[in-house]
């Protein structure tokens, strides 16, 4: 049989690896890192090689199913074509649109949508036609205050600077694990051998994190601080730099505005303010903003960690607010933005916030979608635009957002659900009809939103590894099918099937770089990818603002900084707070169904410091009930002393005990869901996003 050499871009994760795949007929025989990758130099990690298990796994969906009562009253799923699949879920959904308006549509898209381009490019054929209110995301409850804090500083949502990692003398990291994500809202392969670049230069890496993670084990200093206070730490940074006069924003002052009103506004953050709460001393508060401001080049970036808490959006705001006012913004070395091959800033809308609310508590939208955490009470709650039927897209969201236990109950009273998705999970239970696509596989690829926020500019292109397969449809035919049977019943136009490589090849050659050349076919040309240079300077004229500057005294944060003063003037009275962790080998809820990531000891475990054991008697290796406002449950305790006292960890997606799933690896490694315990009422007041990071909670011997 003859071996075939494939180039494809892992799409497991936001750092999109180049791998070589080979393959004899049907079989994968190996997959290794390319080489010849100008982004990710031949790194991979583990879950590229479990691409080869994605594509296997007997519990992966090949045809539509429909959700059918057997005689004696259980649940069984029963394959279906596609023409009954698509028929009936667009008879459906014009149905309960004609009885109850489109409101009662609601609409949820996971997070892997934005990891696979047919998705991303085809969605709109559907949802043109259901302009609900009650769409979600996990944008809600993972990085909407970036996207928030991009359109008010930058004038769009996705203009989202970076580190500059492979050229900064100094990289401040908040709430951030790069060593275990690759990197997450920062494209950045090969983050270990960058960081330890970093550092053998001179270069300081300081971590400030409530545990020690892989990365703060690597760091030239780790700050522990209280979870929730990261807020009062960038404050007091901040009021440093304004104090002891070591701003200057350079190049940026001639279109930059406010930061004289930010530093009136911010009088009373000061160090010692900021040390009471976050466990930091004031002194080396005042020595990291110093430094900061003495290095040569010079980055503050935060993730997780800083965007799920209830302060996510003054955070993100006030990183910026520092790169900006040391002039660390827009230069090599600094935080920059990246000049994308397809550059969807050109093509799609900026994005807006609160101009609808949601129906029940009145949380507000941003870029047309409502916070995650109230989709359970959109769904339950009776009136006019109730939730009736929903919509999801590669999502888990009974996993994956606060109080899944609330939304898993909610589910059962949907009058009609339907999931894009391969695998019947704990959310797709619950639908009536699941449509399968393709397997990653077996379609191309180009991946239109990474590039965005990547350490070097590059674009690459690769064809399928393997034929689609007879009677499948990719995600985006999908879409564009089922758009266009639901079109018909409600007497709408139909769309022409206009394929993703098709889109990506205009968005090409009106790019950027378009003018040098760029097509789909020259990318065809060089599957390993095309190096189109490092980062460079662009402000102002990438500002997307109406007059091209930045605007620092943001209103809405400004306000909110009165929410925070009062909140800290009572100590924290919490016995403990509850944050996530990330391993190499997982990414949310929906890789745990493949062996290889999975073998070893269990990753599901509540870390907690030994001390914090001992007065709570806990033995090691025991069970402890962990409580929250929202609910319990029971899990394995592992002595840590990575833990700052009074802070526990449990990681993110697992769960897996749901009746009538069918993960077999996953059921065998199930674990608890931490988002049995997160609360869908501790939420960042400002921008909606969930608070799953520094939730209170009790720690008790099971």
């Amino acid at each position: 049989m003859t071996r075939k050499t494939h180039y494809r871009a892992c799409h497991l994760c936001e750092a999109i690896c180049g791998l070589v795949i080979e393959t004899e007929g049907a079989d994968i025989v190996s997959i290794k890192g390319d080489k010849a990758d100008p982004l990710s130099r031949g790194h991979i990690c583990p879950k590229a090689i479990a691409l080869k298990d994605l594509h296997t796994d007997p519990d992966r969906l090949r045809a539509p199913v429909k959700r059918v009562r057997n005689d004696i009253g259980e649940d069984e799923w029963q394959e279906i074509s596609w023409d009954e699949a698509l028929d009936t879920t667009a008879t459906r959904l014009a149905h309960i649109i004609a009885e109850h308006g489109v409101n009662a549509v609601g609409i949820y898209m996971g997070n892997p949508s934005v990891h696979n381009y047919g998705m991303m490019t085809h969605q709109g054929n559907l949802f043109q036609h259901i302009r609900s209110n009650n769409r979600f995301s996990a944008t809600s409850v993972d990085q909407l205050p970036h996207h928030l804090t991009s359109l008010w500083l930058y004038g769009y949502k996705l203009l989202i600077p970076v580190p500059d990692v492979d050229n900064t003398d100094y990289l401040l990291m908040l709430g951030a694990n790069p060593l275990a994500s690759n990197g997450s809202i920062w494209t950045v392969p090969d983050v270990k051998k960058r960081l330890k670049a970093l550092t053998a230069r001179d270069g300081k890496l300081v971590v400030v994190d409530p545990r020690k993670t892989e990365t703060a084990g690597i760091a030239s200093e780790h700050f522990f601080i209280r979870p929730g206070t990261d807020a009062l730490f960038l404050l007091a940074l901040l009021h440093t730099l304004f104090t002891e006069n070591l701003t200057d924003p350079g190049e940026l002052t001639a279109f930059t505005s406010g930061l004289d009103e930010v530093a009136a506004a911010i009088a009373a953050f000061t160090p010692e303010f900021a040390a009471a709460h976050t466990g930091i001393e004031a002194e080396a508060i005042r020595r990291t903003a110093r430094e900061f401001a003495a290095a040569d080049k010079a980055v503050c970036y935060g993730r997780m960690g800083v965007s799920t808490q209830a302060y996510g959006a003054l955070c993100q705001w006030l990183i910026q607010l520092i790169n900006i006012a040391t002039g660390n913004l827009d230069r090599p070395g600094g935080s920059m933005f990246a000049s994308p091959a397809v550059d969807t800033t050109k093509t799609s809308s900026p994005g807006g916030h609160g101009r609808h609310l949601s129906r029940v508590r009145s949380l507000p939208e941003f870029d047309r979608e409502l916070p995650a955490a109230c989709l359970a009470e959109e769904i339950s709650t009776p009136g006019e635009g109730q939730i009736r039927a929903l919509f999801t897209g590669a999502g888990n969201p009974v996993l994956s957002t606060p109080n899944g236990r609330q939304l898993d109950s909610a589910m059962e009273t949907l009058e009609f659900m339907v999931s894009l998705d391969p695998y019947i999970n704990e959310t797709t239970r619950h639908a009536d009809i699941i449509l399968p696509p393709t397997s990653p596989l077996e379609h191309d690829q180009y991946d239109i939103s990474f590039h965005l926020f990547a350490v070097r500019n590059t674009a690459r292109y690769n064809e399928a590894v393997f034929d689609k397969p007879a009677n499948s449809l990719h995600d985006w035919e999908i879409f564009n099918q089922l758009g266009n049977r639901l079109a018909k019943l409600l007497d709408k136009p139909e769309q022409p099937p206009v394929a993703p490589h098709e889109i990506i090849d205009m968005g090409l050659q009106m790019g950027a770089h378009g003018a040098q050349g760029l097509s789909l076919e020259k990318l065809r040309q060089h599957p390993s990818g095309i190096d189109l240079g490092p980062l460079q300077s662009q402000l102002p004229a990438r500002l997307a603002t109406p007059q091209k500057t930045i605007q620092c005294d943001i209103p809405q944060a400004m306000a909110d900084l009165h929410r925070l003063f009062e909140e800290f003037q009572q100590p924290d009275t919490s016995e403990f707070r509850l944050i996530g962790r990330r391993h190499v080998r997982s990414n949310n809820s929906w890789m745990h169904n493949y062996h290889r990531l999975m073998k070893g000891r269990d990753r599901c475990t509540l870390m907690m410091h030994p001390e914090d054991m001992v007065s709570q008697g806990i033995a090691p290796g025991a069970r402890a009930t962990l409580s929250s406002r929202v609910g319990s449950l029971s899990v394995e305790v592992e002595p840590s002393d990575e833990m700052m006292p009074g802070v526990v960890s449990l990681p993110h997606g697992f769960g897996h005990t749901r009746k009538g799933i069918r993960l077999q690896t996953a059921v065998t490694h199930a674990g608890v869901s931490c988002n049995d315990v997160t609360d869908e009422h501790y939420l960042d007041v400002l921008s909606g996003n969930a608070a799953v990071n520094g939730v209170p909670v009790t720690v008790r011997p099971a």
